[in-house]
């Protein structure tokens, strides 16, 4: 008699399909539990002593912006500028460390290229 998917007799292999297709389905759907979580997370990040503070979803999305008004100074706009890119950029890299650690715990610890969540 011959051998059927899977390599064993008949259909007995279609049990182990079935089983990576719940597996599968689980991890998509853990995938989407994650993205979500991700966008209720906030994370702040400030620059110039708290002059500036950024704050990003767990996702990177930038949310709110808040500027001391001593921080504006009509002589040094440059100054400002590079506070708040500064204070953007460490709120989207402590995301991006935010949405490793969540996604880890979906995938088991493999790590998945950037743009897959």
């Amino acid at each position: 008699m011959s051998k059927g998917f899977g390599g064993g007799a008949g259909f007995g292999g279609l049990g182990d399909m079935n089983k990576l297709m719940k597996q599968a389905q689980k991890m998509q759907q853990d995938m989407l539990d994650a993205q979500g979580k991700l966008e209720e997370i906030r994370v702040e990040a400030t620059s110039g002593g708290g002059m500036v503070k950024a704050i990003v979803t767990g996702k990177g999305k930038l949310v709110d912006l808040e500027i001391k008004p001593e921080a504006v100074d009509p002589d040094d706009v440059e100054m400002l500028q590079d506070l708040i890119i500064t204070a953007i950029r460490e709120a989207e890299d402590k995301a991006e460390e935010t949405q490793t650690e969540i996604m880890k715990g979906v995938t088991g610890g493999i790590n998945l290229p950037g743009g897959l969540f």
